[in-house]
């Protein structure tokens, strides 16, 4: 504490003397005032070498002759201090700069120095430098990506660095790299970033594997080259936010040659089915005026219907595709497995995956399906679906008719007894 006390005697001694010109018409140092200090960088790594720069000017009438300029400070040692040994001349009105190579020394922290220089009168001019060195280093993170990656699938990651110095730090450099892995860009280049400040920076990655994905971020303070890593896990599993279609109300009805089938599907995903489409795999072969029905853009949990018309042999196991893309137009599939074979039931086993080798997304089981048409078992009276069309309702329409004529009778009956009567 008494060293640290003296220190900034020091300090203020020498600032009032800096600022008070001294009473006498010879002084020279009366004259001459600093115009700018410039260090670089601002802050300074523990044995880091900087540049500081002082630009003195004179505001008398005649020209000064200055030599011996120095730095004094416990913070920082000068570099090539013969640079200036030889006596420099300001002329009236003008400035001159000095620029030091310094190295900064230990401990961190806020250090005050004296810049000073002799004129040829034999007189001292002292300045107050303040003086900060600091270790910390920038701080990089993953500010988000997924918990799992689906195989062969775009997503994003997102790189955060922050400096948290007092000095802006300059040509950050980031590079990505990682085995199995497709990381757009691979490169990324920031000029400068400014204290107290950060950035967010996104990359689109692909991954083909299970494997590490690392960010090399270098950059410069001064003329001194740092590094730091960021290193992400990439887990493949399956794409926890895509699109789930669920099938029900599946109704097979015969079409002489072929088969139509319709049914609705129910998006209970996260994110929306963009351009899905509906078809049938082998052994079932689509024909007809519905061979892929396109029911367009599906929501999260939101429904829409389709039919789909086709000739099959083996009605135990159709399989139903349905296709579709995310947001970013990644393309997926899911393979439905039904058995039509039976008057009600459920499908079969199903599979889904992407298209173009990527991860398989769940997919959910399907409702009841009924068959209708011929001597095949007729499906309820008020079954049917959305994509069955109007004729599917007429059973239901005939028996609303039947019932509306009852009531009516059964409300006009003694009316109609009366006229009996008069007859």
């Amino acid at each position: 504490m008494k060293k640290n006390s003296a220190i900034i005697s020091i300090f203020l001694g020498l600032l009032l003397l800096s600022v008070i010109p001294v009473v006498s018409a010879a002084s020279n140092t009366s004259m001459l005032y600093v115009s700018s200090v410039t260090m670089d960088p601002a802050v300074l790594y523990p044995f880091e070498q900087g540049t500081i720069s002082i630009t003195l000017g004179n505001s008398g009438t005649a020209s000064i002759g200055l030599s011996n300029p120095n730095i004094f400070s416990e913070s920082v040692v000068v570099v090539g201090k013969d640079t200036w040994r030889t006596t420099s001349y300001i002329s009236s009105g003008s400035t001159i700069t000095y620029s030091f190579l310094v190295t900064a020394s230990p401990p961190d922290g806020k250090h005050f120095g004296i810049f000073s220089v002799e004129t040829k009168g034999a007189e001292v001019f002292h300045y107050p430098l303040l003086i900060k060195v600091d270790p910390t280093n920038i701080k990089a993170s993953i500010s988000d990506a997924p918990q799992v990656f689906p195989l062969a699938i775009e997503k994003t990651v997102n790189l955060s660095i922050i400096n948290p110095r007092d000095g802006q730090i300059d040509n950050i450099h980031i590079t990505a790299s990682g085995s199995g892995i497709k990381v757009s860009p691979a490169e990324k280049y920031l000029s400068s970033l400014a204290a107290q400040s950060s950035v967010e920076i996104p990359f689109t990655v692909t991954p083909s594997q299970t494997t590490n994905l690392v960010f090399n971020i270098s950059y410069q303070s001064g003329d001194s080259d740092h590094s730091t890593d960021v290193i992400l896990p990439v887990i493949i599993g399956n794409d926890k936010t895509a699109a789930v279609p669920i099938v029900n109300n599946v109704v097979l009805t015969p079409k002489g040659s072929y088969y139509s089938m319709t049914g609705d599907i129910t998006n209970t995903g996260i994110t929306d089915a963009k351009g899905l489409t509906v078809t049938v795999g082998p052994p079932a072969q689509a024909m007809g005026t519905y061979a892929e029905y396109a029911i367009g853009s599906l929501s999260s949990d939101d429904a829409g219907s389709f039919e789909v018309t086709f000739a099959c042999q083996d009605l135990t196991s159709v399989p139903l595709v349905m296709r579709w893309k995310d947001a970013v137009g990644n393309d997926y599939s899911v393979t439905k497995k039904l058995n039509l074979g039976s008057d009600l039931g459920t499908g079969g086993n199903s599979s889904a995956s992407r298209t173009s080798g990527s991860t398989s997304v769940g997919a959910g089981g399907t409702g009841g399906v009924g068959r209708t048409g011929g001597n095949i078992a007729g499906a309820s009276l008020f079954s049917g679906s959305r994509g069955g069309g109007i004729s599917s309702f007429y059973p239901v329409i005939a028996a609303g008719i039947i019932v509306v004529a009852g009531i009516v009778l059964y409300i006009k009956r003694k009316w109609l007894f009366a006229k009996f009567r008069k007859h």
